[in-house]
């Protein structure tokens, strides 16, 4: 049995009943979609947040005690949608081959998670930022490349504006960091090795997070100087379950949204993340910003606009053509 067939993605997704009024049932379900990728875009937001609240632990160790609280609060969501059954069919249903490819961006999906939690208190926040505005234009790029999707005129305007803002800082500040890079050039891999695979998203996480809170748990105790800062403050107990929740409700509304709305809208949706995060990084984290990180997020933002442009563009094409039909 392939990966693919073992379960389909639609299998985990309650599929709303017809109703009479066909446009009136769309409508509902793009606000209903906007609503759940706002708010799993705020989510995200507060997290980033979360290693200056979980002081003193360092970034390292924030990320140690997300990864075992996030595992328990998808334990939770699993128990809530009924998917263990599908989730144990899927994983019975795997060879060794399958079971190798399936763990093999398992390793990048940790390191993100650690440098999103590490980067704030780090002095890499704006980096990280960056990061994340280039990963939707990446995606686009490696979907043309890879996949063999076709891109207009305007998303190829789009990526080499990014690229010039990318080439910017890398000419005026002789590199670029290593952060941005790390974002925006290996989630990518992540995500086109999970579409290749046919991985339903919520039964992947899960399985990603089986092998990294283990770990991260043995790391705890190893280590256990967190341990004690944590069972002795219930604020910072507190503080861990709330992290283990918004962390699984984050990605469970954001993956919902991913199904229930037109993939040019989530994906113009999907910049208000790094959007927060820039903000977040001046303003609240206070990071200094030089004109070099002026100008290539000026491009970036050029780049991010034209996606934004094309996506509308391509929505009220196909809404004339379903309105014709």
């Amino acid at each position: 049995m392939s990966v693919s067939s073992a379960l389909s993605p639609s299998s985990i997704v309650v599929q709303p009943k017809a109703t009479p009024s066909q446009p009136a049932t769309a409508a509902k379900k793009l606000r209903f979609g906007v609503v759940l990728a706002l708010i799993s875009n705020v989510l995200f937001g507060v997290l980033y947040l979360y290693s200056h609240w979980l002081a003193p632990l360092s970034g390292t160790q924030v990320f140690l005690w997300r990864m075992v609280a996030m595992w328990f609060g998808l334990v939770g969501l699993l128990a809530v949608t009924q998917s263990f059954g599908q989730l144990k069919a899927f994983l019975m249903g795997l060879n060794k081959q399958q079971w190798v490819l399936l763990l093999l961006p398992t390793p990048i999906l940790a390191s993100q998670l650690w440098l999103f939690m590490w980067a704030p208190i780090n002095g890499q926040a704006v980096n990280t930022a960056m990061g994340y505005f280039l990963l939707p234009l990446m995606m686009v790029l490696m979907g043309c490349v890879v996949f063999k999707e076709t891109l207009n005129r305007l998303q190829w305007a789009a990526i080499i504006v990014a690229a010039a803002g990318v080439g910017l800082q890398f000419w005026l500040a002789g590199s670029v960091s290593w952060v941005t890079a790390w974002v925006c050039l290996t989630y990518p891999i992540y995500y086109g090795l999970r579409r290749w695979q046919g991985v339903p998203a919520l039964l992947g996480l899960f399985v990603d997070l089986s092998v990294i809170a283990p770990i991260a748990l043995g790391f705890l105790l190893w280590q256990n100087s967190s341990i004690s800062i944590v069972t002795g403050s219930m604020t910072m107990g507190l503080l861990l379950i709330g992290l283990g929740m918004i962390s699984a409700l984050a990605m469970q509304t954001n993956l919902k949204a991913s199904q229930v709305l037109p993939m040019n809208t989530f994906g113009m949706l999907s910049y208000l993340e790094p959007a927060l995060m820039f903000l977040l990084s001046i303003f609240v984290l206070h990071e200094a910003v030089n004109g070099t990180m002026i100008a290539s997020f000026a491009l970036i933002w050029v780049g991010v606009l034209l996606m934004i442009v094309n996506a509308i563009r391509v929505s009220k094409k196909s809404h004339s053509t379903a309105i014709c039909d």
